[in-house]
């Protein structure tokens, strides 16, 4: 078995290369060569040539200080990566596998400009009460689903969104203005997931997180309603979890490394 595993290794210039672009990609400042030769333990010589292979395939840009970043050519395969990966069928293969919450509905939305446009849902046999079909769009101050989003973009992202105007609320539990929202952006960030209470439709309350793309930007989000009189602790903490578990398994098959997650 071993000997097997041995003749299967990657060709090592290719091994090589690829160990750099993961050391840039998680570095916390820009590094030279020098200080790529002691990350990787290689010589200084190799990572030299390895380095300006990959400055001219565009995989990093060599900076005037002589220290390396990622280059333009990786966006391109990042951006490949998500037309050929789709979110909605990778949801419905999750869902498949597991059993709803009872009185819940599952919701997947993607977010576009100040909204989330749900393109899939699954519903327990009782969770009629909020109906989600695929093409609703909702404003994203006023959703879990969207205000997960929200909660990865910064204040400044936030305003310049809303900068045309801010939408109606939807029912009087709703952030009534853009400061509201930023306040409740603010909490959401100091958790995995946000708590929507009856802010979208009154006696629903619902649970949002994000998935994360092969960049870790938020794709999309998915969302569990429920009537809120079942809301209880021991409620949202089973939410919580199945909502955690499905959010994370759709963002490593989106491509996203939530090992070396910032933020």
């Amino acid at each position: 078995m071993e000997q097997e595993q041995n003749q299967q290794k990657l060709v090592p210039a290719v091994e090589r290369a690829a160990g750099i672009l993961d050391i840039v990609a998680t570095a916390k400042r820009y590094l030279t060569v020098s200080e790529l030769a002691r990350e990787t333990a290689l010589p200084k010589s190799t990572v030299h040539n390895l380095c300006s292979t990959l400055v001219q395939l565009g995989l990093l840009i060599r900076r005037p200080d002589q220290t390396y970043l990622l280059g333009p050519h990786l966006l391109r395969w990042s951006n490949a990566f998500d037309r050929q990966t789709d979110v909605a069928a990778e949801f419905a293969a999750l869902w498949d596998q597991r059993d709803i919450p009872h009185e819940a509905v599952v919701s997947l939305g993607i977010p576009e400009k100040g909204e989330i446009v749900f393109i899939a849902a699954r519903q327990s046999a009782g969770g009629h009460r909020f109906s989600v079909r695929p093409g609703l769009r909702l404003p994203a101050p006023f959703v879990a689903a969207g205000q997960a989003v929200l909660a990865h973009a910064s204040d400044y992202e936030v305003r310049r969104l809303f900068a045309d105007g801010y939408p109606k609320p939807l029912t009087d539990r709703s952030p009534g203005t853009l400061a509201e929202l930023l306040a409740t952006l603010a909490d959401i960030r100091k958790r995995d997931y946000t708590i929507e209470e009856e802010q979208c439709q009154a006696g629903i309350t619902s649970l949002g997180a994000v998935v994360l793309n092969s960049l870790n930007r938020p794709l999309a989000a998915v969302m569990i309603s429920v009537p809120a009189e079942l809301f209880s602790g021991a409620v949202r903490e089973e939410l919580a979890e199945v909502l955690l578990d499905i959010t994370r398994s759709l963002s490593r098959r989106m491509g996203a490394d939530l090992d070396n997650r910032r933020g």
